[in-house]
Parts: structure tokens; C-alpha cells; sequence
């Protein structure tokens, strides 16, 4: 029997195959949209660390991945048989598949979600801690947006795939493109010709509307989106906007009386492993102290404490005089947030949010705590201009070099006004010429009497920039002394051979404080 090229061409101009595309689309965009929404909040449940909720919702998750839809349409669409009330709903063919489509669909999405979610570096989660956004800040502004575009590619095939299985709908008679066709070779046999046409329906709605999601997925692609460096006129001009602000000296703090940072008896650690022993460490204001010591001392362990990233096991930490952190606190509380508002953090491995500019990155947090948007952009704009970035406010961090991400993490830190900053080893990450301008702008900050404590492995910076050096090995905290007391006095002997430094034996003591 011959294909009947007259006839299959006549079933495009059907009105009933058009009518079954649009029933198709919306049941499938309904679908995939609400599968998306409920499939994370499946994910985050899962992803807890409360068993109330990650239980239910990975049992969700494997019981509606196990059932095979065909099933769960039938089931649903009889529903009414045990419930009669629910045949208000559930009668409807449409609201049946629908139902069953979604509750199937939210278990496949919420896995692509997890996988998403998980995606998102665990730095991305501290930087927005440093700089005092809640738990909900961090999620909605800082995880979503990048998870989402980690599981796009993925949710839209998932997309192409709730299209087709908008098929199985037929068993329950949902006038949709199969149950057209079906009805249609029911008459006259003429089958092939039939399903020919069908598969033609379901490859247009499928190009479509995957065309138009990947058009999304493009948009959203941030390594398609051209560096935007501002030209010397319009620098100029934004300068001018800005206009002249003269370097200064750090006005004292309301509470300058008290110091800034006193770490009493602070013990913490992984498991079995004691990673810092009994901690006692003051920082007065305007000083400048550098932690020094070999690998696994405990040092960055000990800076992390500090801004409440880890929690300690024994012990407490006052910020000017107050209590902020202590043994007994639960982590990200209110009040360590509050006084983690107070504290700049720059991290080593930089840690900007990739899916915002670099305008963006720095203005963030200011707006998250109140700051309305043109007070936050001209001070994000003298700062990007302070760390020499000007120019680049509207790039993505993907399109700097590694010291620039570096300034501008240094920026994003300074646009919350901190009176401490942490600097967690800022250079080890940079290529050797890359480290110059960062360190240029740590001691522009210490000229400038900004309080810092520094962990690094720069120890000819530490040397010069600092007015304590504190040195710590397994742990515990060896020697606190000024350079110059290192560089002449014997007990530092240890210390000068792990620096490098030549031995000039004297009668010096040992300093300890501002020198």
C-alpha cells in the first residue's frame, strides 16, 4: 500500500491537530513550570540538615521516580472512584494528566535542582556570610541564581521530554495531538500517513519552544557577554561625577576606648584533630598584625573564628568590649551577623559572585543592609576606583585577571565601612606579578589606620607592613612580637629560620603590641 502524500499533507490544514498543539503546550508549559518550582523546594528539603524534611522529600523523590507515568495517569484520573468528591477536578482529562505530570515531573526536576545546588562552591554560601546577608539573602541572591544556571541546559531537555510524555495523556482520552491521530486512523486505516503527521505536530511544538528556552539559556550565558571597559571619556566623566575626595586618616570608632578584637582560650576542632589550643590573642586599634607560621598551624582556622565561618569548640571573642562569639553560640546567629557587619574579609581564593558585575559585587551587600542604590553605587564606584578598577565596574569576574578579582574582593569588603578587615593569605592564589598590586592596596589600608589582621605567607610584606607579627605552629601561638624584635632578639630564632631572615643576636626583649 502506497504512502497517501495527498492526504498526510492535508492533516496540517486540520483544525482539530491545531487545537490538540495548543492543549500539548499547556499542559506541558503548566507542567514544566510548576515540576520547576516544586522540584525546589523538593531539592532544598532534601539538601537539609533537618530530617523532618530532607526524609519526606527524598521518599518523594524515589517513590514518583519509581512509578511509571502511565500508571500515575490511570491512578489519578480514578481518584475519583475512592474520593467521589474529587471529580470536580479530576473528571477533566486535562486536570488529571496535569496532576500527574507535575507530582512525576517535580521528582526528576528536584535531583536536576540538587545537582545544581550542589554546584554552588561552598565560598560562594561564605562570602555572603562575611559580609552579614542571612541565611535567605544568601539563597535568593547569591545560590538560586547561579544553581538555575548551572541546571538550565539540563531542565530544558526535561522540557522536550514532558512534551513527549504529554502522549501517555491519550490513555484518558485528553484531546491532544495522539488522540487526534488516533481517532483519525480508527476511521480510515490509514495509519502510517497518520502518525507520520503526529511526529511532524510533536517535532514543531518541540522546536519551538526549545528554540525559544535555549535563546534563554543563551542570554543567561555569561561567557558569551563582551568585557564592558569603560573608555577614557566616559571615566572622566564618572570621575567627575564622583568628584575629588581627599585621602584621610580612619576616624576612630565610637567604642575606640575598647579594642577591637580580644580572642579569649579559643579551641577548635575536625574530629579528633585539635587544630588550635587555647588561643589568646588582643588587636588594638589601627594595628596591623600578621599571622605567620608553617602549613596545618591552625592560622586560617584561627582568622575564620573570627568572623564566625567556624565555630569554636572552647572559649569566646569580643568585638570593642562586647561579647560576639562564643562556644555556646549557634552558627550565623543575629548578633554574630550584626558584628560580622563590622568585619571586612578578603579570602584567598577570592570568592565574588560570578553571576553579578562587578559593580554589582560590591554594591550587594550596602543594599542588602539598607543602603539605597545611588549611595551604594558612588561608594562602590570611589572604591573600584581606589583598588585602580574603575574602568572595569561592568565586567563579570571571569573577565579580570586574578589580582583584579582580588581588589575587587578587597572593595566588596571595604563597601560595608568595616573597622577590622581579615585577609585569609589574599596573594596565594595570584601569579607572582599579579601580587604587587594587591599588596599595594593592603598597605594603602594600613597607612590609612585601618585595624587588620592579616594570614599570609608574604613574609618580606608581613615584615614591613605589620606592627605584630604572630607566629603559630600546631596550633598554639609560639611567639607575638614586632618585626624588630624577630629580626634581633634570640628567642625568635625559630621564627627567623622559618622566614628566612639571618640571625643578629642582641640584647633587645622581645616587643610585644604596637610598635
Amino acid at each position: 500500500m502506497q504512502f497517501d502524500w495527498v492526504y498526510f499533507i492535508s492533516l496540517f490544514s486540520m483544525p482539530a491537530f491545531w487545537k490538540a498543539c495548543l492543549v500539548v503546550i499547556e499542559l506541558s508549559a503548566l507542567t514544566w513550570v510548576l515540576g520547576l518550582v516544586i522540584g525546589f523546594f523538593l531539592a532544598s528539603a532534601k539538601l537539609s540538615s533537618r530530617r523532618a524534611l530532607s526524609i519526606p522529600a527524598a521518599s518523594y523523590i524515589w517513590l514518583f521516580r519509581s512509578i511509571p507515568l502511565l500508571v500515575l495517569v490511570v491512578f489519578v484520573y480514578n481518584i475519583p472512584q475512592m474520593f467521589p468528591s474529587a471529580s470536580v477536578v479530576l473528571q477533566n482529562p486535562f486536570y488529571s494528566g496535569l496532576i500527574a505530570l507535575v507530582v512525576t515531573e517535580s521528582a526528576y526536576m528536584a535531583e536536576i535542582h540538587r545537582g545544581g545546588l550542589l554546584s554552588v562552591l561552598k565560598g560562594q554560601k561564605e562570602a555572603g556570610r562575611a559580609l552579614g546577608i542571612g541565611m535567605t539573602g544568601i539563597e535568593r541572591l547569591i545560590v538560586i541564581p547561579q544553581a538555575f544556571r548551572i541546571s538550565l541546559p539540563t531542565l530544558i531537555n526535561e522540557y522536550i521530554t514532558v512534551v513527549k510524555l504529554t502522549s501517555l495523556v491519550s490513555v484518558i482520552s485528553l484531546t491532544e495531538i495522539l488522540t487526534v491521530g488516533q481517532r483519525l486512523y480508527a476511521q480510515n486505516f490509514l495509519v502510517m500517513e497518520t502518525l507520520a503527521a503526529v511526529a511532524v505536530y510533536y517535532v514543531l511544538v518541540v522546536t519551538v519552544f526549545g528554540w525559544l528556552l535555549q535563546w534563554l539559556e543563551r542570554s543567561l550565558d555569561l561567557n558569551k557577554r563582551k568585557p564592558q571597559t569603560l573608555n577614557e571619556t566616559a571615566l572622566t566623566a564618572l570621575r567627575d561625577t564622583l568628584g575629588a575626595q581627599p585621602a584621610k586618616r580612619r576616624e576612630a570608632s565610637s567604642d575606640a576606648t575598647q579594642d577591637p578584637l580580644q580572642l579569649r582560650n579559643i579551641h577548635k576542632c575536625y574530629g579528633d584533630h585539635q587544630v588550635l589550643k587555647g588561643i589568646d590573642l588582643t588587636i588594638s586599634t589601627g594595628q596591623v598584625v600578621s599571622i605567620i607560621g608553617p602549613s596545618g598551624s591552625g592560622k586560617t582556622s584561627l582568622i575564620r573564628t573570627i568572623n564566625g565561618l567556624e565555630t569554636i569548640d572552647e572559649g569566646a571573642i569580643e568585638l570593642y568590649g562586647q561579647a560576639f562569639i562564643s562556644h555556646t553560640d549557634a552558627p550565623n546567629t543575629a548578633r554574630i551577623r550584626r558584628g560580622v557587619r563590622r568585619i571586612g574579609m578578603v579570602f584567598q581564593s577570592f570568592n565574588l559572585f560570578p553571576h553579578r558585575t562587578i559593580l554589582d559585587n560590591v554594591t550587594l551587600a550596602p543594599r542588602y543592609h539598607g543602603l539605597n542604590k545611588t549611595l551604594s553605587n558612588e561608594r562602590a564606584h570611589r572604591l573600584l576606583d581606589k583598588v585602580g578598577l574603575l574602568a572595569h565596574a561592568e565586567k563579570y569576574p571571569h573577565q579580570l585577571s586574578g589580582g583584579q578579582q582580588q581588589r575587587v574582593a578587597i572593595a566588596r569588603a571595604l563597601a560595608m565601612e568595616p573597622d577590622i578587615m581579615l585577609f585569609d593569605e589574599p596573594t596565594s592564589a595570584l601569579d607572582p606579578e599579579l601580587v604587587g598590586d594587591v599588596l599595594n592596596v593592603i598597605r594603602d589600608l594600613a597607612n590609612e589606620g585601618m585595624t587588620m589582621v592579616i594570614v599570609t605567607h608574604e613574609m618580606d610584606f608581613a615584615m614591613s607592613i605589620s606592627d605584630r607579627v604572630v607566629f603559630m605552629e600546631n596550633g598554639i601561638i609560639q611567639l607575638d612580637a614586632a618585626p624588630e624584635a624577630i629580626r634581633c632578639n634570640a628567642e625568635a630564632e625559630r621564627v627567623r629560620r622559618f622566614m628566612g631572615i639571618s640571625t643578629r643576636p642582641t640584647n633587645l626583649p622581645a616587643a610585644v603590641g604596637h610598635a
